[in-house]
């Protein structure tokens, strides 16, 4: 009988603590995203313009384009 009450009891923990996990790594990534946002055309513009390009929205968007294939 005290066998049944500590797998529960471990059972129940383990569940906790996943539980627990997913809601603080989820906070987290929220607020990483909300400090340091993925990168945008207007971000990328002045990239290219501080690099000595002129950037023309053609080469942005093929740029994003390749960008955005790369995270898949």
């Amino acid at each position: 009988m005290d066998l049944w009450v500590v797998i529960l009891v471990g059972v129940l923990a383990l569940l906790a603590g996943v539980a627990l996990g997913f809601f603080i790594a989820r906070k987290y990534m929220m607020s990483y995203l909300k400090k340091n946002p993925p990168i945008n055309e207007q971000m990328l513009r002045m990239m290219m313009m501080q690099m000595g390009m002129k950037p023309s929205q053609k080469k942005i968007n093929q740029m994003m384009k390749a960008m955005n294939n790369q995270t898949k």
